[in-house]
């Protein structure tokens, strides 16, 4: 697979990665390690180098089974995991440097790890980016040896924006696709000029980006995009990425016909990656099957220009009013 260069890290990464949420619950399923262990190898065995995880996935479980299987492997594989989300309740006056070095010892023992290659700020509250002993913290952890880069996993591009103030910050994972487009017009830019990386996640805006989806799919209970619509667990902006559900049944239906009915979600990712200061995209799977699919877009031509437009056309028509100033 092609790989790219994950910003200061100096990593070089498979531009198409994998993202273990999926694996690690609220996708309606209890938490497998036979499955997380398939679904890793899976990736890996097909080239991917680059692995995210975090230590609520799972209450651990999705870590544990991420350290488990890159032991069994002689090449590198970076893993990247995220702290943070286990404060509750979650607010900026939770956030202290004891706390959160805690997070990262545990996350090392899940692993069974003797360093991070990169450990990230799990969506923190916005107060929280004006902290600068929150990043201090990292410097001091890249100087024991625990951690060896930071980066923020954010929900708005402000935030973004305010993370690229800290030196230490090395990556920056945000929603981007189709239908969260916001982030390519300032914040990727200055992302590039930090030579910070970006992590592109929730590619397929939870799935809606698949075409699969009608009014009348059920998700299960468990589930979060049959419970979070509204945010009730989390950002609501995480499920369905804040879209409307039937209008992007709608949005889905005349992008998968524009593009002849091919692999809808292969397109997607691809699209993702269109852009050059993406390092890398990281879709979720929860069977290999999933996996295997979301490698093959790597082997796909580039969009064309007409094919950027109709994408631009169909955000503009059914999506970008609703959600383009929230995140």
């Amino acid at each position: 697979m092609h790989k790219r260069i994950l910003g200061k890290t100096g990593y070089e990464i498979t531009a198409i990665s994998l993202g273990t949420w999926q694996v690690g619950g609220k996708w309606g399923q209890d938490f497998s390690h036979p499955n997380a262990e398939e679904v890793l190898h899976t990736a890996i065995d097909n080239g991917v180098n680059f692995i995210d995880t975090a230590d609520v996935y799972g209450n651990g479980e999705s870590e544990k089974a991420v350290g488990n299987v890159v032991k069994k492997y002689s090449h590198k594989i970076y893993v990247a995991t995220k702290c943070g989300r286990r404060i509750s309740p979650h607010t900026d006056s939770n956030y202290n440097v004891q706390v959160l070095r805690q997070h990262v010892e545990d996350s090392l023992r899940n692993m069974k790890l003797d360093t991070i290659d990169l450990i990230q700020l799990h969506c923190m509250p916005n107060d929280t980016y004006y902290r600068p002993e929150i990043f201090e913290l990292f410097e001091k952890l890249k100087s024991e040896g625990k951690i060896q880069h930071l980066g923020v996993s954010i929900e708005k591009v402000e935030q973004g924006i305010k993370a690229l103030q800290y030196p230490v910050v090395s990556t920056i994972q945000v929603i981007y696709n189709m239908w969260r487009q916001r982030p390519q017009e300032i914040l990727f830019d200055m992302a590039k000029a930090h030579n910070v990386g970006i992590i592109v996640r929730v590619p397929l805006a939870s799935g809606l980006l698949t075409g699969l989806f009608d009014t009348n799919t059920v998700f299960s209970e468990g589930d979060h995009r049959l419970e979070n619509r509204d945010g009730a667990h989390f950002d609501k902006g995480e499920t369905f990425s804040g879209v409307n559900y039937d209008n992007g049944v709608m949005a889905a239906s005349e992008l998968k016909a524009h593009f002849n009915n091919q692999n809808l979600a292969q397109v997607a990712i691809k699209w993702t990656l269109q852009h050059d200061a993406v390092s890398c995209v990281i879709p979720g799977a929860s069977k290999k099957e999933q996996v295997l699919s979301n490698i093959n877009a790597d082997a796909l031509p580039a969009l064309s220009t007409d094919d950027m437009d109709f994408v631009k056309a169909n955000y503009e028509k059914y999506i970008k009013q609703s959600v383009h100033q929230l995140w």
